[in-house]
């Protein structure tokens, strides 16, 4: 099946009225011209690889959309799935943390919610629109989940992990203050409420502090063994990155200075942001913004953090800020590919596989449909394929 008449955002360049050819799921032919019977015309439209997103933490919020309120695994994972097809995400890592003490999702995050849905959503895998993968998030000063963890590693069910540590005064909740307003407002309680609740957060990550080192040993250890990508969460100094480093860490998630953003690339770490960051330009916690890192140069992934309807409009602005387009569609694409250690798909290429978006320029950034391995898994009605042998389709 070939696409024509799509501007191509390749790794290097943009190709415009360009054209793509897709067989068995995969990118056949990649031309720098239209051709003449396609199924599917563009009409000068962007052809962009498929996002794929490192850190997502919606599904969370399908499974429970209210504080208490429930909803069946198997119709929040379909249709977590549906919005993600619909955003242009083609690999999912549903973010799912093993932590008691969320301010924002309460007790979603237990031990057995967690390994719940994590079961479910590989269980499911092949009746799903998009390529879903598990990021396990671990908090270090929760040493009870660590054998869950390593045994849902030791099965081939999480496919990153990444390590956490949101005791207040440090990373991404440092200043005590905010982080208490936040919680308070996130949970519906008092300020000084809010501060009590801080305080024991603090005494509890103080009392597994002397476990944190042999914990997350064992943890990269398992990882490495399998093969599995590692990540360090909201890191805050050069001294934290320079340990996550040695543990094995080769991503940095939301770093939260410009000093271990710094640090995280000079040790050849991937560092990564949140699209609605950048988006907005600026962080929601106050911390340091996505979009001044890619101005330095120093952003390589963009992941869909809690708003994955963010990352289409994020890659547009930022294209006009330095580097254009391609540099700016790898941030979605390409990079967290690698870093994930995924060499199948990230670019439109021969060979890879055709995860492909179809999107209008800016400035009304709107994405009209989504192809996973080839299948066209969402369109918003303005994309249609021509029926074998009749003339081709224009959007």
């Amino acid at each position: 099946m070939w696409l024509s008449e799509f501007d191509l955002v390749l790794p290097d360049r943009v190709v415009p009225n360009g054209a793509v050819r897709i067989e068995d799921g995969r990118i056949a032919e990649v031309r720098e011209g239209p051709v003449a019977e396609a199924a599917i015309r563009g009409g000068g439209r962007l052809l962009m690889p498929g996002f794929i997103d490192i850190h997502g933490d919606m599904v969370e919020r399908e499974v429970e959309p209210r504080p208490g309120v429930r909803m069946p695994l198997e119709l929040s994972i379909l249709e977590h799935d549906k919005k993600l097809a619909a955003t242009g995400v083609t690999t999912a890592y549903a973010s799912l943390s093993f932590s008691p003490n969320s301010p924002i999702t309460g007790k979603v995050r237990t031990e057995e919610t967690t390994r719940g849905i994590i079961e479910a959503i590989v269980g499911m895998r092949d009746e799903l629109l998009v390529d879903h993968r598990i990021h396990a998030r671990f908090e270090v000063t929760f040493p009870r989940a660590a054998e869950v963890v390593q045994d849902l590693m030791r099965r081939g069910a999480v496919d990153l992990v990444s390590l956490m540590d949101h005791t207040p005064g440090q990373g991404q909740y440092r200043d005590i203050e905010k982080y208490a307003a936040f919680m308070a407002n996130a949970r519906g309680i008092s300020v000084e409420n809010a501060h009590t609740q801080v305080r024991k957060r603090i005494s509890d990550g103080l009392a597994a502090a002397g476990t944190t080192t042999a914990t997350i040993t064992a943890m990269t250890a398992i990882a490495a063994e399998h093969g599995i990508a590692i990540a360090s969460h909201d890191d805050d100094t050069a001294d934290k990155v320079a340990l996550m480093r040695d543990f094995g860490a080769g991503i940095s998630e939301f770093p939260v200075t410009i000093e271990a953003a710094r640090e995280a690339k000079r040790r050849g770490m991937w560092t990564a942001m949140g699209a609605p960051n950048a988006l907005r330009g600026v962080s929601y916690s106050g911390n340091l913004s996505a979009r001044e890192l890619y101005e330095m140069g120093m952003l390589d992934i963009l992941a869909a953090d809690y708003h994955p309807p963010a990352i289409l409009p994020s890659i547009l602005l930022l294209a006009d800020l330095r580097g254009g387009l391609p540099e700016a569609a790898a941030l979605a694409s390409l990079n967290p590919a690698r870093a994930a250690g995924l060499h199948d798909r990230g670019a439109i290429a021969p060979g890879l596989r055709a995860d492909l978006v179809v999107a209008d320029h800016a400035p009304r950034p709107r994405l009209r449909a989504t192809f996973s391995a080839g299948r066209m898994v969402y369109g918003d009605g303005t994309l249609a394929v021509a029926p074998q042998g009749a003339p081709a389709l224009a959007l």
